[in-house]
């Protein structure tokens, strides 16, 4: 009999277990713990100009889309995908960055292109927000 009222108690537990993943809000919090959008990083990191959105569209390739690293037509496609117009001229403000030493060149090719990757610095800008930057020089 005690092995009969011990699978008693687990099943009731495993019910209440599953009942509570059932409920809306549990629905909820597991749609939120989805990717989040190259947009949605944008807003949230807030870049004021288009060399610090090349740095945050630099930042989710490499961090949330887990890329090695990035060319020119991935952060194109992350600009358009933000549904944010390109800059012209997007080598330029991949150099600014680099001058910045918050990217560096990716020691391969992505293909058949040139590539970067962000340096321990870049990922630090990110973290702290590009408000700090501008405080800090």
């Amino acid at each position: 009999m005690a092995k009969l009222d011990e699978l008693s108690l687990r099943v009731d537990s495993l019910e209440k277990r599953v009942s509570a993943l059932e409920r809306p809000e549990s629905r909820e919090s597991a749609s939120r713990s989805k990717q989040i959008s190259v947009k949605e990083f944008i807003l949230l990191k807030a870049p004021s100009n288009d060399i610090q959105r090349t740095h945050a569209i630099g930042t989710y390739l490499e961090s949330i889309r887990s890329l090695g690293s990035f060319n020119a037509e991935d952060l194109r496609r992350g600009f358009r995908e933000a549904r944010i117009p390109p800059p012209i001229n997007i080598n330029d403000k991949v150099n600014k960055n680099i001058s910045k030493a918050y990217f560096m060149e990716a020691g391969d090719l992505k293909d058949g292109k040139k590539a970067w990757t962000l340096t321990t610095l870049g990922e630090q800008i990110i973290e702290r927000g590009f408000n700090e930057e501008a405080n800090n020089g």
